[in-house]
């Protein structure tokens, strides 16, 4: 048993050098199976959810730096906490997506896509605000690396996952500007792999925002529950 411990901690602590800096490959794989499961939401695929979860509990670790003992040694808690909340949230859309596929029927989209009411969107712009303003709090006095910023990261990426289980394509514009802050934030604390997938996502949710929109207005022309021609932008991810 000890041997298969030993086993797990050396693969969950393996390292890549590039051009002197220490990626932790954990920090990459959580990355990538990220990545996989936007391309299974952005198809409108159940199992997005399940391939997120495992990237969320890899990340967790990678993000308690100081905790975990990451190269990095930086603790940014509204990453890790994140993370968390992201186990809860695709819990709820596993399940809301798994209903409405059965319902649907074979080969029916787990979910159609539309935009958010103005109610939805008031509500959705008030938690922003006192979300961010209430954790950064909380984040300055636990010590995180730019609490703001992380505060925001942390509300705008439960808004946006939350929002991607409803099924409103305004999802797509909050992961935005989760990245626009992202991106800065996690290349200051030294998170060069998720900073380089936060880019790869800034180009990624225009695609899928696009995506959401086309089937959108196929399936408003076709008729609730019938179902349209193939977009192509989704065919072409198999």
């Amino acid at each position: 048993m000890s041997g298969a411990v030993d086993a797990l901690a050396s693969v969950l602590d393996a390292a890549v050098v590039i051009g002197g800096v220490p990626l932790l490959l954990r920090e990459v794989v959580g990355n990538l199976f990220g990545l996989a499961s936007a391309v299974g939401g952005m198809r409108r695929r159940v199992w997005a959810w399940p391939v997120g979860v495992v990237g969320n509990a890899l990340l967790f670790t990678v993000f308690l730096g100081g905790v975990f003992a990451t190269p990095q040694a930086v603790d940014l808690y509204g990453q890790a906490g994140r993370q968390v909340f992201f186990l809860l949230v695709s819990v709820y859309g596993w399940v809301r997506w798994s209903r409405t596929r059965r319902a649907g029927g074979a080969g029916a989209p787990a979910v159609e896509p539309r935009w958010a009411t103005g109610r939805e969107r008031a509500v959705l712009v008030a938690v922003m605000v006192v979300g961010t303003l209430g954790l950064a709090q909380v984040f300055a006095r636990l010590d995180s690396f730019g609490p703001y910023p992380d505060a925001w990261i942390f509300t705008g990426s439960l808004l946006a996952t939350y929002g991607m289980a409803r099924g409103w394509i305004d999802f797509w514009l909050v992961w935005i500007a989760v990245d626009v802050v992202g991106v800065p934030l996690l290349l200051a604390a030294g998170y060069y792999p998720s900073a380089v997938l936060y880019l790869v996502y800034a180009g990624f949710v225009v695609w899928g925002a696009r995506t959401w929109v086309v089937a959108r207005r196929r399936e408003q022309r076709a008729g609730p529950g019938a179902d349209g021609p193939a977009d192509p932008a989704v065919t072409a991810l198999g």
